[in-house]
């Protein structure tokens, strides 16, 4: 597995960059990736990944965006308003999880 370094702190990922050890990941981590995309996170920043995050434990997978509205109750527009582009790729990437199957 390639490791990456960042502002000190050093983690695990896969091919694609997405983390592969779950208890690797911080809010403050987060933070810094975020930098990279342009991003600076705030609590409606924060409160998907951390859903994402409870979710996936209880599940074992990354939740696509339907699970995000369906049962996190986040609006797809505004997830698209606060991560343009690929929201659900930049979360789970984010929120130290697997790159959502089917990102829908």
């Amino acid at each position: 597995m390639p490791t990456n370094t960042l502002n000190g702190r050093t983690f695990q990922v896969d091919a694609e960059g997405f983390l592969t050890r779950r208890d690797e990941w911080s809010e403050d981590l987060a933070a810094d990736l975020a930098g990279l995309l342009g991003l600076e996170l705030d609590e409606a920043h924060l409160a998907p990944l951390r859903f994402m995050r409870q979710d996936s434990a209880v599940t074992g997978v990354t939740p696509t965006l339907r699970r995000m509205q369906t049962v996190g109750g986040f609006g797809v527009k505004d997830l698209f308003t606060l991560y343009p582009g690929k929201p659900a790729k930049k979360m789970a990437w984010l929120a130290g999880l697997p790159k959502p199957v089917g990102c829908v």
